[in-house]
């Protein structure tokens, strides 16, 4: 299992492109919020999911897509996701 930095360094490639707030990205943590700290609008955080899903070979429910706005809820969502499997 990856640590939370390990998944974090993943996330922040994942992320990247969507990103409209580059000051907020070089400083990103768990409590960063996709929308709000790094001004990524809600049609790409679904491009992001669909990307994590991919990436991690996962599945994510809309009840989590929904819950999925902080790094850490991500880093939440990607745990349960690979325990399930």
């Amino acid at each position: 299992m990856q640590t939370n930095e390990e998944l974090i360094t993943h996330l922040k490639t994942i992320v990247e492109p969507y990103v409209q707030n580059e000051q907020a990205f070089e400083d990103i943590n768990e409590n960063t919020n996709f929308m709000k700290d790094l001004k990524i609008n809600s049609a790409n955080l679904i491009d992001i999911a669909l990307d994590v899903e991919e990436a991690y070979d996962i599945e994510i429910d809309n009840a989590s897509m929904e819950r999925m706005l902080t790094v850490g809820a991500a880093i939440e969502i990607i745990r349960q996701k690979l325990a399930e499997k």
